[in-house]
């Protein structure tokens, strides 16, 4: 199994930045990979519009408001990826600032081991970019 964990400090609180990150459908309002977030199943899948073409879909595994937690995987994706599953937390740390961490699970499918670690990585430093300019790093 393949690993990928990264995490993130950002100047501002924790439940701001899980008020943007924290809903399953808000992923267009922070990645900016993503153009569109439909819900489907009763809110227990998303599908997700890529920029410059592609669909990802995803299950929500757990949610958890009060711990700011969620976890997902991925039910048909483009990615070199198979049983993949993530979760991204947002957690206060000691120095006042909030971290974010989003850590996955998965086989590498169609490329080698690195390779699909290197793009998950990729997608999530994006992600991680992208919260830095909004909230400060």
């Amino acid at each position: 199994m393949a690993k990928v964990d990264m995490k993130i400090d950002l100047n501002v609180a924790a439940d701001e930045v899980w008020k943007l990150i924290g809903g399953f459908n808000t992923l267009p309002d922070w990645h900016p990979a993503i153009e569109k977030s439909e819900l489907e199943e009763e809110g227990s899948m998303r599908r997700l519009s890529l920029a410059g073409g592609g669909t990802i879909v995803e299950k929500l595994e757990r949610l958890d408001d009060s711990e700011r937690v969620y976890t997902y995987s991925i039910v048909d994706s483009p990615l070199p990826v198979a049983n993949y599953t993530a979760t991204i937390c947002v957690k206060d740390n000691s120095e006042g600032k909030t971290t974010v961490e989003w850590s996955s699970e998965f086989e590498a499918k169609g490329a080698g081991e690195n390779e699909a670690m290197d793009i998950i990585a990729d997608i999530y430093q994006a992600g991680f970019d992208n919260l830095k300019k909004m909230f400060g790093g």
